[in-house]
């Protein structure tokens, strides 16, 4: 399994408009092309896993995920705010970097977990953090994704 096989090419945004966290959440799942209602139930759902505790892991990367009836596989989204903004990380700086994920309730697969760990790992590569910041073009990101073997 790698990371890039779940990642598609218009749901990579490079360009995040949102400002505040709930609008980020509202743009990142925008990414999965769902419908309104999908889209809502979603928004609530992640409002709702982001209230346990932020999904702000440091290092301006945070992974905000949850399970829902509105996907019948796992989905994922890229979206970065080279600015940063406040997601309440458990390192007290600001986010640029979200992975969100979204999983189905029962997922014969079972690759929520493994994608979250290994998003989760690959943040904490040294130089990911500032590749990321440098990335032109939403394939250059999959490329990254590539070379590091996730």
């Amino acid at each position: 399994m790698e990371l890039r096989e779940f990642f598609a090419d218009d749901a990579i945004e490079l360009e995040i408009k949102g400002t505040t966290k709930d609008e980020v959440l509202k743009e990142l799942i925008g990414l999965l092309k769902l419908d309104e209602k999908s889209d809502a139930m979603l928004y609530k759902m992640l409002k709702r896993r982001e209230n346990l505790g932020s999904t702000g892991i440091g290092r301006g990367i945070a992974i905000p995920h949850c399970r829902s009836l509105v996907v019948t596989k796992l989905r994922v989204a890229f979206g970065r705010k080279a600015a940063g903004l406040d997601f309440k990380a458990i390192d007290e700086k600001p986010v640029q970097f979200f992975f969100l994920i979204v999983a189905p309730p029962l997922e014969v697969s079972n690759q929520y977990l493994p994608v979250l760990g290994k998003i989760a790992q690959f943040s904490k590569e040294p130089d990911v953090p500032g590749r990321l910041l440098a990335l032109k073009a939403p394939g250059e990101f999959l490329e990254l994704l590539k070379e590091k073997g996730v």
